[in-house]
C-alpha cells in the first residue's frame, strides 16, 4: 500500500487528460486509470493523521501555481511510462519542498523518485506497459497541444483503496 499527496485538477484539465486516455484505449493501449488525474508531489507506505493536519495547514498559506502541460515524456524503468510533463518553475518547486518538509521524519518509506532533487513534475497517462507499448502511445498522441491544469484540491489518495483525504 501506499499513499501520495496529489493534486486533482480542474474539470477542462481534468477532461483533457481524460481525452488523451481515451485516444491511447481507441488505440489498444491501457491507459492508466486508476486513479483521477493527478500530480503527485510525494509518496509514502503511510502518511499519519497527525501529519496531514500539518500538511493542511502549510497548503492553507501556499499558493498551488497553475501547471502547463506541455509535453509527452518517458520514465524508461521496471515501470515503462508515458506522461504529460508538466513546467517547472520556482513557485512550483517551492510548494513541493514545503510539503516534503512537512513530511519529513514524519512518514514510513518515502518514495525516493519524489524527493526533492529527483521529482520530475508530470500526470501519468500509460504506465506498466511495454517498450513497444510506450512508443505506440508517443505516436497516438503526437503531436498534443499543451493545456493548463489548476489545481482544483490537494489530497492523500491511497493507491490501493483509492480512498481520499482532502487536505484543501
Amino acid at each position: 500500500m501506499a499513499q501520495g499527496v496529489v493534486v486533482l485538477f480542474d474539470p477542462e484539465a481534468d477532461a483533457a487528460v481524460r481525452a488523451l486516455w481515451s485516444r491511447l484505449d481507441a488505440a489498444g493501449l491501457p491507459p492508466s486509470r486508476h486513479s483521477p488525474p493527478h500530480l503527485t508531489f510525494a509518496v509514502a507506505s503511510e502518511i499519519p493523521a497527525r501529519t496531514r493536519d500539518a500538511l493542511r495547514a502549510e497548503l492553507r498559506v501556499l499558493h498551488i501555481p497553475s501547471l502547463f502541460f506541455g509535453s509527452l515524456s518517458t520514465f524508461a524503468n521496471t515501470e515503462n511510462v508515458l506522461m504529460l510533463s508538466a513546467v517547472t518553475d520556482p513557485e512550483l518547486l517551492a510548494v513541493h519542498s514545503a510539503v516534503h518538509d512537512v513530511l519529513a521524519g514524519h512518514v514510513r518509506n518515502p518514495s525516493a523518485y519524489y524527493l526533492p532533487g529527483s521529482w520530475v513534475p508530470h500526470c501519468t497517462l500509460l504506465q506498466q506497459v511495454s517498450v513497444d507499448d510506450v512508443v505506440r502511445g508517443f505516436g497516438t498522441l503526437f503531436p498534443m497541444e499543451g493545456f493548463r491544469a489548476r489545481a482544483a484540491r490537494v489530497v492523500v489518495m491511497d493507491s490501493v483503496t483509492g480512498e481520499v483525504d482532502p487536505l484543501t
